[in-house]
């Protein structure tokens, strides 16, 4: 039997772009609260949406149920995952714990400073970040968020801890997003310490860095417990 050819392999190519766009695609329809939590869908009615076949989209869906977005069920589709407050707590402590062990990692290494030059992207994700959180400007903020903290951690961790701390912001922002939209106030609750955050870790102040992180945790956690009183 014949190898793939050129053919073959371009076919694959683009069948694996198309799985990652709808993906994508599916999952900023979620943090933009145009696919709420519990909501149910089936491969048909996206794949007639996006006007493609059923295979790929198939494939976006199980993907984004392994990311933990997603629920399956084989007689009725897909839903939307619905997290609780506990599990948003929950994931607050997981991230928390996470950075302080890349934190004291650096420390013991002695890798405490992240050149100028590195740097420079991040800061205008900062940048970009922090002034949607002070304007109250829920989607502009939450691209930007994801992008600085994900390009934070490729700097300062290695691709698996990045990815995981990725997909912990992606659930926490899925949890968060009905009741921002939703609250009048949510202004104060956007962080937007993001560039002091970067001042630290540029100049290699971990305790500085440190700090920042934890107000950040705190202010989050502080939120979970308004939404529960």
């Amino acid at each position: 039997m014949p190898g793939p050819g050129p053919r073959d392999a371009s076919t694959a190519v683009t069948r694996s772009t198309l799985r990652q766009q709808i993906a994508d695609a599916l999952r900023d329809e979620v943090l933009a609260g145009r696919l709420l939590p519990g909501q149910e869908f089936t491969v048909k009615q996206i794949a007639e949406q996006y006007g493609v076949s059923a295979t790929p989209v198939r494939e976006a869906l199980v993907d984004l149920a392994a990311q933990g977005l997603l629920d399956s069920d084989q007689h009725r589709g897909f839903r939307v995952h619905q997290f609780s407050v506990a599990d948003y707590r929950a994931m607050i402590e997981s991230r928390s714990l996470v950075m302080e062990g890349v934190i004291r990692h650096a420390e013991r290494r002695g890798r405490t400073r992240v050149g100028a030059k590195a740097v420079v992207s991040v800061r205008r994700r900062a940048e970009e970040a922090a002034r949607a959180a002070r304007c109250g400007d829920l989607d502009i903020h939450i691209g930007y968020d994801l992008r600085f903290w994900h390009e934070l951690g490729s700097l300062i961790a290695n691709f698996y801890i990045a990815g995981f701390l990725h997909r912990l912001r992606v659930q926490s922002w899925v949890f968060s997003v009905p009741h921002l939209r939703a609250d009048a106030d949510r202004r104060q609750w956007l962080w937007s310490g993001h560039e002091s955050l970067v001042d630290a870790v540029a100049l290699g102040d971990l305790a500085a860095a440190r700090s920042v992180i934890c107000l950040y945790n705190d202010r989050a956690l502080a939120w979970a417990d308004r939404l529960e009183r």
